[in-house]
């Protein structure tokens, strides 16, 4: 049986099996055989990890299909796509995601030279702009979250360096840790970076909770509406129910790709509306 080479890098981009499905999938395997091919570059694997692992345990034959590309970057962009438009990913597990996505996408554009002179630099400002742009109709989000997205994905791939196991938590969701967090982590020291990801590997971070508001405990009968609730707080609870009364129809209709869509796109909406509160 003929060995594949397996890129680490490439690997590391694809959310594990838990125990349960990896063992679905090798029943289904030795039941029926491996019957989609694997992908390959240059006879690397980049698509069908798990499948192969199988195949390999157990003697499987398989078949193998070569996909041509100009660049690493754009393998990882490739294998990026996939993960994002075939699985229910977490919302870290999207920002991780977009976040690579953005940066092999600039340094496809060659923007990442720290010695370029400063009319190149001014030029580097609208690349990183119109890739942000391009990338947020694409993820169906702002720009914004796509640069924020970039940090959150060099912060934990920074974690992930200091401790393989802190970044498989972190991207599992078995650690939940602030993004803001994650955002300013990337342009700390390194020492920073080791000592968050030594506590999440030995299972003592703690997130710290966001202090309540000022105004959390004022109960001034004359902000509240005939329901108990302040104006701000009412009008929320309207269109929280307003798209339920949505969602629930939609969802009759049996595909919910868009429905799902549209609602990650709400959900970055108010992500970045609480980030500029």
């Amino acid at each position: 049986m003929r060995e594949i080479i397996i890129d680490e890098e490439f690997k590391s981009l694809l959310p594990p099996l838990d125990m349960e499905t990896f063992a679905l999938l090798e029943e289904n395997l030795l039941e029926h055989g491996c019957r989609d091919a694997l992908v390959i570059w240059k006879g690397i694997l980049i698509d069908g990890h798990n499948r192969y692992e199988i195949c390999m345990m157990h003697e499987i034959p398989f078949n193998t299909v070569e996909k041509e590309f100009g660049s690493r970057e754009e393998v990882l962009i490739w294998i990026i796509s996939t993960q994002v438009s075939r699985r229910n990913l977490s919302p870290i597990q999207l920002s991780h995601y977009r976040g690579l996505h953005y940066r092999a996408d600039r340094r496809i554009q060659g923007t990442n030279n720290q010695f370029v002179n400063q009319g190149e630099k001014r030029q580097n400002v609208v690349f990183q702009s119109s890739t942000s742009k391009r990338l947020a109709e694409k993820y169906r989000v702002s720009h914004k979250t796509i640069e924020r997205d970039a940090k959150v994905a060099a912060a934990i791939d920074s974690i992930g360096e200091a401790s393989p196991e802190a970044k498989r938590k972190i991207l599992s969701g078995e650690v939940s840790i602030d993004k803001k967090v994650l955002e300013g982590l990337a342009s700390r020291p390194k020492e920073d970076v080791v000592d968050i990801a030594y506590k999440i590997e030995e299972g003592v971070y703690e997130k710290k909770k966001s202090e309540a508001p000022a105004t959390a405990g004022i109960s001034d009968s004359a902000n509240l509406d005939s329901s108990g609730m302040r104006p701000f707080e009412a009008a929320i609870a309207r269109i929280t129910e307003e798209l339920f009364s949505e969602l629930r129809k939609q969802a009759k209709n049996g595909d919910t790709s868009e429905l799902k869509s549209a609602l990650r796109s709400y959900i970055d909406m108010l992500e970045d509306m609480y980030s500029q509160i």
